[in-house]
């Protein structure tokens, strides 16, 4: 598969996938209430911050907006782009526990077994002792398996989607030390053999999204959801 053939299959998956997908969870799903677990002293006081008013309108926003804007979006992005890569035959599922993907790296032509992150701040402290521990525990395991003989550390990796290693956090960088952390165009050159494949892959992304029939979700989402506020039990205006 050329370069260009490769890109066009992964901007045609994300956009029937991830943006697609979003536009019509935000119209149909989002814009309902029974999507929403509801803090009614939170959710108020939003309402004031973002109408400087307790209405149907400001809890709607309050709900609406977190939820289309990050919650929905990011999820839907981490989740899919595992199966992208495996649905694409860029990668095969990892069949080790704790490990998204497996791949031949492209430049060492050693095997990886990857851990998937979206973007290099996409961890926390807490998240860095967990998961070195996983990593340390499956490559003991794998070494028990004599088909995986002569695996090391730097086999073991973590990808990150996007971003630059100048922009890695201390977290990152602490897993770094004793497994590699392969970020943005080093990580999509070593999935796909191409070296200048993330930055076109990019360039092509935008492109499509510039074309997106959004249909006026948040506009469209927000009156659904404060029509049904306003009806409802829940809320006293």
């Amino acid at each position: 598969m050329t370069e260009k053939e490769l890109s066009d299959k992964i901007v045609d998956y994300f956009e029937t996938y991830i943006f697609n997908n979003h536009v019509e969870a935000s119209l149909n799903t989002h814009s309902r209430l029974k999507s929403y677990n509801i803090n009614p002293i939170v959710v108020k006081y939003l309402s004031k911050v973002l109408e400087n008013n307790y209405s149907p309108e400001g809890i709607a926003k309050a709900l609406y907006y977190p939820r289309v804007l990050g919650t929905s979006i990011n999820t839907s992005f981490g989740t899919r782009i595992q199966n992208m890569f495996v649905e694409l035959g860029i990668a095969n599922g990892s069949l080790i526990k704790g490990m998204d993907i497996e791949f031949e790296d492209k430049i060492d032509k050693r095997k990886k077994w990857c851990q998937l992150k979206s973007g290099p701040n996409t961890i926390n402290s807490e998240d860095v002792k967990p998961l070195i521990r996983k990593f340390t525990s499956t490559i003991s395991l794998a070494r028990t398996n004599k088909a995986l003989k002569g695996i090391s550390n730097s086999d073991f990796i973590v990808g990150v989607l996007y971003g630059d290693s100048s922009e890695l956090s201390m977290h990152y960088k602490v897993i770094d030390k004793t497994h590699p952390v392969i970020v943005g165009k080093d990580f999509w050159h070593r999935i796909t053999g191409f070296a200048n494949f993330y930055n076109g892959l990019v360039d092509e992304l935008h492109k499509c999204i510039n074309n997106i029939d959004t249909k006026d979700l948040i506009n469209k989402g927000c009156k659904e959801l404060a029509d049904e506020i306003k009806i409802s039990p829940l809320f006293k205006f």
